[in-house]
């Protein structure tokens, strides 16, 4: 292998610049810059802090905090300290906090920004040491001003290809999460190959939002801007994201389909979607109005748009298109560091998620499952010989999807190799393109398709806050008209009986949706058992509750 390691990546950078700025971080509407120079400083400083306080090479270390340049830090400081990061998610349960905490055997848990820590402070036993990042946060044994009191730790460790990273957990859609281990090697091959693929360098511009615990952020933002050098700038909190965003203005812009379907309806309350239409036909003036959209969003010098860890309707990428935002779509999981497909600036092809990545092998199987091999493939599941040698059966990484490739190589994802069903008749459903074409439907926040052991499949339906605020006979209009043609595609045993515009929405408080905002369907299907049973004979547009 080639590439340089993380850790010698990051000393090229403190080397070739250290007085550069790398990260930027708000606090209290106050940016504040740290060059490569300090934050090498601040790492080596926690790192022998962490060796002081008893955490043995080899040793597990988690992560709970929000996205901040001390987010950066202590991962560095962990890699120097020769530990093993545990990122867990700000969202997630204390239940959760706990069960991972005690599989992964945790020394201790660096806690940072968190929007309710009163909520997560029982998911942490007295067993592991507790550091504090310097903001409000859990009770903490010690506070960041003393851990970097600690004097420099004088030299770093030489990682090895294959040495253990990090341990990175999912989000856990059906059952208790899996502990992937992910290699020094696959870290940097996934980082250098996309920085090489895509060009981005020192003079690209990051905006971090997303949890650093999930893969794609992990990858897409902390690894490409370590092996880029590219800047990266944090959100401050969710009331000052929009207003951090458009003073940033990134280059590189990575979302998710639910956060790209809030900007449009942001867009669209203020400006309805007819006259929209309207005025970008209009020459010159749709011009004029495209950018003063891209500015108002801080998406204007954004060139590289990615939209992942879930489906994105078409239908919302060609509503972009016409703004001049382009949005790449790719798609990867955990088990790959998020390194699988993408579709290229300028290579863009609407309803495929690319095509595979620099390295990487795609192959389909003869069931139509997504398999993967290349070297950004994890270990393994940690203490789990037997899923692990299941998922990673003949070297090939079992994605669990379902997909077709066309004669360009560009990837389809068709479905969930669990998530299709059987109706009653005896027919297989697979919700993945239905649910997609329902969502096209601006009223429409999030769909769920049910039907096992159904006579016909139904749609659960979150309607949008836009949608909710609208007369009821404007919205089920709309969604009248988008059940018929619909039903009108379909072959007979795929037509739906039912849209159901669900009352409460799907949080993960409640948990309808895991900590990276993906639907729980198992959850859903149980909790609405009793409303789907009560379903024939009512009107196929159903609100629940009226």
């Amino acid at each position: 292998m080639s590439e340089q390691l993380p850790l010698q990546r990051f000393q090229h950078w403190v080397a070739q610049c250290p007085d550069k700025v790398w990260l930027r971080q708000p606090v209290a509407g106050v940016w504040h810059d740290f060059t490569w120079c300090q934050v090498d400083d601040q790492a080596r400083r926690l790192a022998a802090a962490l060796q002081a306080l008893g955490c043995a090479p080899g040793e597990r270390v988690a992560i709970l905090a929000k996205n901040c340049a001390e987010w950066f830090i202590s991962d560095l400081a962990i890699q120097l300290a020769g530990l093993v990061s545990v990122p867990l998610y700000p969202l997630q349960s204390a239940e959760s906090i706990a069960y991972v905490l005690e599989h992964a055997a945790c020394k201790a848990i660096i806690l940072g920004k968190l929007d309710e820590p009163a909520k997560l402070e029982s998911g942490i036993g007295p067993q592991v040491l507790r550091l504090a990042m310097p903001y409000p946060t859990l009770r903490a044994d010690y506070q960041w001003h003393e851990l970097q009191a600690y004097a420099p730790l004088p030299t770093a460790p030489v990682q090895q290809a294959d040495e253990l990273l990090s341990i990175l957990y999912t989000s856990g859609t059906t059952g208790q999460p899996k502990g992937v281990m992910l290699s020094a090697q696959a870290m940097a091959c996934a980082a250098a190959s996309s920085c090489a693929e895509l060009r981005i360098d020192e003079r690209d511009q990051f905006f971090s939002f997303l949890p650093l615990s999930h893969a794609a952020e992990r990858f897409l933002v902390e690894m490409n801007s370590l092996y880029s050098g590219a800047q990266v700038a944090f959100v401050e909190s969710l009331d000052s994201f929009a207003s951090d965003l458009r003073y940033i203005r990134p280059t590189v812009f990575f979302s998710v389909p639910r956060l790209w379907t809030r900007f449009q309806q942001g867009v669209l309350e203020r400006l309805p979607q007819r006259k929209l239409d309207l005025l970008l036909r209009i020459p010159l003036l749709g011009g004029l109005l495209a950018r003063k959209i891209k500015r108002g969003l801080g998406l204007d010098r954004a060139r590289i748009l990615v939209s992942g860890a879930a489906a994105i309707s078409p239908g919302l990428l060609d509503w972009y298109r016409r703004l001049g935002l382009v949005i790449c779509e790719g798609y990867g999981m955990t088990e790959n560091f998020a390194y699988g497909t993408f579709n290229r600036p300028g290579q863009v092809r609407f309803g495929s998620v690319g095509r595979p990545m620099p390295n990487l092998e795609l192959r389909i199987a003869d069931n139509g499952e997504v398999l993967f091999r290349g070297p950004t493939l994890m270990q393994g599941y940690y203490r789990e010989p037997e899923l692990s040698a299941k998922a990673l059966e003949g070297g090939w990484l079992h994605t669990g999807d379902q997909g077709e490739v066309d004669g360009d190589g560009y990837l389809r994802i068709t479905g969930r190799v669990k998530d299709i069903f059987k109706t009653s008749k005896g027919k297989y459903v697979a919700p993945a393109p239905i649910e997609g074409e329902i969502a096209k439907n601006t009223w429409v926040e999030q769909v769920c398709l049910m039907g096992s052991n159904l006579d016909q499949p139904l749609a659960l339906i979150e309607l949008s806050p836009a949608a909710r605020s609208q007369p009821r006979e404007q919205v089920s209009a709309a969604l009248q008209a988008t059940l018929a043609q619909l039903n009108a595609a379909l072959q007979p045993h795929e037509r739906l009986s039912h849209l159901v515009l669900v009352s409460e929405a799907w949080t993960v408080d409640n948990g309808c949706m895991t900590p990276t905002m993906k639907i729980r369907r198992n959850v859903l299907e149980a909790r609405y058992a009793a409303l789907v049973s009560s379903l024939p004979g009512k009107p196929p547009l159903y609100w629940e509750n009226c």
